[in-house]
């Protein structure tokens, strides 16, 4: 991913998602970290859910962000305007959702842990 991010950066109207590309990383081991810091199992795993769909989300800006670094190699193919707006559409709107994710993973929200069966 690193290297993903330092490439975009240096090439003209991908330097922001690269930005953002390496924002989210950083939420992402913070979070991972916060979730981790009590080294209790059940606290970390408590909300594993979550923290998947953040992780999924931040692979697949990845993902995105090196789709276009190629097609920038080749900027006559016909697919390159259609590849740019998919991957300025998922840094937009999806990549903001790891906010939302990644909160309670990283206070370790005990919510999941504490629901009972038979409340259900």
């Amino acid at each position: 991913m690193s290297s993903t991010i330092e490439r975009a950066g240096q090439v003209a109207g991908l330097a922001e998602p690269a930005n953002q590309l390496a924002g989210a990383l950083q939420k992402l081991g913070a979070a991972t970290k916060g979730a981790w810091a009590t080294g209790v199992p059940e606290e970390a795993l408590a909300n594993a859910t979550p923290y998947l769909q953040a992780f999924g989300h931040v692979v697949l800006a990845w993902i995105w962000l090196d789709v276009v670094l190629a097609v920038e190699q080749r900027p006559d193919h016909g697919l390159a305007p259609g590849k740019r707006a998919a991957m300025r559409y998922f840094f937009a709107y999806e990549l903001p959702k790891i906010d939302a994710w990644l909160g309670p993973v990283a206070r370790r929200d005990p919510l999941f842990r504490e629901l009972r069966e038979e409340w259900l």
